[in-house]
């Protein structure tokens, strides 16, 4: 078979060895969407808080290659919420000494 279909068994053996990868890093790839709004949220809090950074040049320091779906900056309580991938997560401006932190659980008015 594989010297009469070369490139079909080619394609075979690297969709098997892409599965076992995949299947040996699932905690990892598992963890990956709510790293995007977990970031997004945190580091947009960081700027626009502890910086002092515009809105707008926060909003491009945090821009990704992978977009969020959603995002609620409340300068009021200095909070920031951001989605993406079907994740949401929330950070919170605390002090000027330890800035932003990221909330246990994203804001419920998103």
């Amino acid at each position: 078979m594989i010297a009469r279909r070369p490139v079909l068994s080619l394609f075979v053996l690297a969709l098997i060895l892409l599965a076992a990868t995949a299947w040996q890093n699932r905690q990892h790839l598992a963890a990956f969407p709510g790293i995007i709004s977990a970031y997004t949220a945190k580091e947009y809090c960081s700027c626009r808080y502890v910086m002092g950074n515009p809105a707008d040049y926060c909003q491009g320091y945090v821009k990704q290659y992978v977009p969020t779906s959603a995002f609620l900056d409340d300068a009021e309580h200095k909070r920031v919420t951001a989605s993406g991938l079907g994740r949401s997560n929330t950070a919170a401006w605390v002090s000027p000494q330890q800035g932003c932190r990221l909330l246990p659980e994203a804001d419920s008015t998103f």
